[in-house]
């Protein structure tokens, strides 16, 4: 009898809550969550602790709180460094109204329609961002399939992440709205060497 042995990795992509200083393009600018922030996260995560591992952002806003659900149950954390959030260049760390003053009213919209090329002046590019994110995806699979992940990061890694599994182009990837602390279920099955992601819901709670 031929039975279907594929193995079925859940991975829950989780934002962190509200850094300390409030909106801002962050980008890798290394900000502690507020109090605020660790309340979104322990809301959102609950009673309940389904996972196995957890992997996180090195950043502050990401790596606190994995290594504090971490020591609280008892289970592994890796701190993945290719999981920190796409670099905004001359942008990180101002609101969207300071970069707004600086450059011009329409800069933040001509980036939005097409981040491609109407990036910030020594920002990641898009395409070096893709790469190393998914390098990142693809080695988490391998090393874990099979078990249930909660991957802590940034909105910029969850956006990326679906429009890998859903072949959505990189110019459409800001057009994905991901909130602090909300969590998405991505379902990998195990197809040769590859694995098939399917998105299971978005921008939920536990």
């Amino acid at each position: 009898m031929i039975t279907d042995e594929r193995v079925t990795t859940l991975i829950d992509l989780m934002r962190h809550g509200e850094p300390v200083g409030g909106s801002r393009y962050r980008g890798q600018i290394d900000d502690a969550l507020s109090e605020t922030g660790w309340c979104q996260m322990r809301a959102a995560v609950g009673r309940d602790f389904p996972w196995d591992v957890i992997v996180t952002s090195p950043l502050l806003r990401c790596r606190a709180f994995a290594q504090d659900l971490a020591d609280r149950h008892r289970i592994p954390v890796e701190i993945e460094p290719r999981l920190k959030e796409l670099g905004f260049g001359a942008w990180q760390g101002k609101t969207g109204e300071e970069i707004r003053t600086l450059y011009d009213p329409g800069v933040l919209q001509r980036f939005y329609r097409d981040p491609m090329n109407n990036r910030p002046e020594d920002a990641e590019g898009l395409g070096d961002f893709q790469e190393r994110v998914v390098a990142a995806w693809r080695d988490t699979l391998e090393r874990h399939a099979g078990k249930h992940l909660l991957m802590i990061c940034h909105a910029g890694i969850i956006r990326l992440v679906i429009a890998h599994i859903l072949e959505i182009p990189l110019v459409n990837m800001f057009r994905i709205k991901v909130g602090h602390a909300q969590i998405t279920r991505i379902e990998c099955l195990e197809q040769g060497d590859e694995f098939l992601g399917q998105l299971v819901f978005h921008g939920g709670r536990l």
